[in-house]
């Protein structure tokens, strides 16, 4: 066995893309960085950092750039896609026919196929078969802060658990603590779908609408996720640990948040296409909250506070007629009996 450090490929040059990277680069592994623009890349190599994503965080020195696909993907001994939902199939497929037979493939991507609704899980073992090691890496992070070397804790996921200690071995360090899990299904819906109920948090703190709104509507969003997890085969335990309940946290309460701030903006009485613009980055929850309604339909489910959060972004009603029909629901138990 050869004593050089695993090589690590990271596909996606964003902001969070970037922070993994530099993770895995102070982890001493031998860490390539490739994003679609050139320039930019170039231009990360030539300063040290990530002027566009992360102007104010200073990146690892020993962190290499790529811009050559193939050469990145073809040297890689592991791979990490970190790129948005809408071009996760995109990118997976380009990945396929370059990848050597025996290296596994992770993503840090939060999402669904949009169209599909399909798991990112089920698209990558579409595209790449059955042999090929897949793993999922998500929980409570937001890019600035591991790229800064903060505390935080992850989980990796993956139905082969070798695998999902390998990937756990690549990023885990002093400041970076990743658990382990086989729960693909739930540690993916708990990353998707956090975004779209950090919507609906974000709304009520810009209608200034108290504390109270906020963590009640956590809760019961909570519950939504457990509902939807459960009809999908999720485990509950998953929902309730890092990629369900703490990212949900994270995500409703943060203002690093996209997503959250969507929420705020839209509370404040701007547009939808006025706040993704301002956002100036991908916003995940305009397009994952019609595949979790997709989900939920599909499975016969009620799910008020997503199905109000969609009709929001999809200009049906205001912020305020959304709050004030999830308002005026009827009594009833805060949970079924059983």
């Amino acid at each position: 066995m050869s004593d050089r450090p695993l090589r690590l490929a990271v596909l996606g040059a964003g902001s969070w893309g970037t922070a993994l990277a530099a993770q895995a680069a102070r982890n001493k592994l031998d860490t390539t960085l490739w994003g679609r623009d050139g320039a930019a890349l170039t231009a990360m190599a030539d300063t040290g950092r990530n002027a566009y994503y992360l102007p104010d965080v200073p990146l690892p020195p020993e962190l290499k750039y790529e811009a050559d696909l193939a050469r990145a993907v073809g040297e890689a001994d592991l791979l990490l896609v970190v790129v948005p939902s809408h071009a996760f199939t995109a990118t997976v497929r380009q990945v396929a026919p370059i990848k050597r037979a025996d290296v596994g493939v992770a993503w840090a991507t939060k999402g669904f196929e949009p169209g599909s609704g399909r798991f990112l899980h089920e698209v990558a073992q579409e595209v790449f078969g059955p042999e090929t090691p897949l793993c999922v890496v998500t929980g409570p992070s937001f890019a600035r802060e591991v790229a800064q070397g903060l505390p935080t804790a992850v989980t990796a996921h993956s139905d082969r658990a070798d695998f999902a200690c390998e990937v756990a071995r690549a990023l885990h360090g002093p400041t970076f603590r990743v658990y382990t899990g086989t729960d693909m299904i739930g540690a993916e819906l708990g990353g998707a779908m956090k975004n779209v109920l950090a919507v609906a948090t974000g709304v009520a703190d810009g209608m200034q609408l108290g504390l109270n709104a906020r963590s009640g509507l956590i809760t019961r969003g909570l519950n939504e996720m457990l509902r939807l997890g459960a009809a999908l085969g999720a485990r509950a335990e998953t929902l309730m640990g890092l990629s369900g309940l703490g990212d949900l946290v994270l995500t409703c309460t943060g203002d690093l948040s996209r997503n959250r701030r969507l929420g705020l903006a839209l509370g404040q009485g701007k547009s939808v296409a006025d706040a993704v613009r301002e956002i100036g980055q991908v916003v995940e929850s305009v397009q994952t909250v019609d595949e979790v309604m997709r989900l939920a339909n599909r499975h016969g489910l009620d799910l008020p506070i997503s199905a109000q959060v969609q009709r929001v972004l999809h200009g049906e009603i205001t912020p305020g007629e959304g709050l004030a029909w999830l308002m005026a629901r009827e009594q009833k138990p805060e949970y079924p009996a059983v």
